[in-house]
């Protein structure tokens, strides 16, 4: 009968907990969208057209700042749900690596419409 009622419990759980995990990268998804959209709209202004590649490279890196807060989160809380093992800290460490690397992407084709007006 126990053998019976966890089995039970077991097969209630699975699709629970697939539900988090699919409710928390749909978040972090949704969080990542946000945040690049937000960059993308400082990309274009006029007045950061003639502003030096480091000069747009710091404003991008305080811009969007609840953007980038929220997606952190998101990304922190999912990655905490799909690898229980792993570190606190790893995850922060990944979410903020992926937060670099979207900074450096928009400021990369900054620089790079930037050489191909001269």
């Amino acid at each position: 009968m126990r053998i019976l009622i966890a089995a039970l419990v077991a097969i209630i759980a699975v699709p629970a907990f697939a539900d988090e995990v699919a409710d928390a990268r749909r978040l972090a998804v949704s969080g990542r969208d946000a945040y690049w959209s937000c960059l993308a709209r400082e990309y274009p202004r006029e007045t950061n057209r003639n502003m030096p590649e480091q000069e747009f490279g710091a404003l991008i890196a305080a811009a969007c700042a609840s953007e980038r807060q929220n997606f952190r989160v998101a990304l922190v809380g999912y990655l905490g749900i799909q690898f229980p093992d792993k570190d606190a800290d790893a995850n922060l460490t990944t979410a903020n690596n992926a937060i670099a690397f979207a900074q450096k992407d928009i400021v990369t084709a900054f620089a790079k419409r930037k050489a191909a007006s001269k």
